[in-house]
């Protein structure tokens, strides 16, 4: 077998490695791909260890790393002094970073959640979802109107639950 037959045009490479010939270009722009050896007619060709480089992006990029930590962990895993720490480190920040995402995630779900229960969702106009977007939460405004009227009338202080029902 001849040193040619090893090497990939670029549709070729991206679809071994499982990326699209625009990420592979992407890529080596980054400096996350170094440039490859191109024949006469410029065309890119790739070898495997090339081909490797971009699976181990894609796998970053589907674990969620952003490129400034893929450039950090390819350059670890490209040096064999490396010490595991770092990896760990760089592994450990971004487990952090996605559960505070997770965290997020949940609060905007339950705030979804309560104010699709609280929306009647028939034929009349008013619509908590809108409101709480829009900043005029039906909760928000009865909190508004409630503390100034406790204020016009001297309150200042919560009214029991079933005068508050009453009112």
């Amino acid at each position: 077998m001849n040193a040619t037959a090893s090497l990939f045009n670029i549709g070729e490479a991206a679809r071994r490695s499982g990326v699209t010939a625009k990420m592979v270009r992407h890529y080596e722009a980054l400096g996350l791909l170094p440039s490859v050896h191109r024949t006469e007619a410029g065309y890119r060709q790739y070898s495997d260890k090339e081909v490797h480089t971009l699976r181990f992006i894609k796998r970053s990029r589907d674990l969620g790393f952003s490129m400034q930590e893929i450039e950090q962990l390819l350059k670890l895993w490209q040096n064999r002094k490396r010490s595991s720490a770092d990896v760990r480190k760089i592994a450990s920040r971004h487990v952090a970073e996605l559960d505070a995402r997770m965290a997020e995630m949940q609060s905007m779900r339950r705030t979804l959640q309560h104010l699709i229960h609280c929306c009647q969702g028939d034929h009349r106009p008013d619509c908590p979802i809108l409101e709480e977007l829009e900043g005029t939460s039906v909760a928000r405004s009865k909190e508004v109107r409630r503390t100034a009227a406790a204020k016009v009338s001297g309150e200042g202080h919560r009214r029991p639950r079933a005068a508050a029902r009453l009112a």
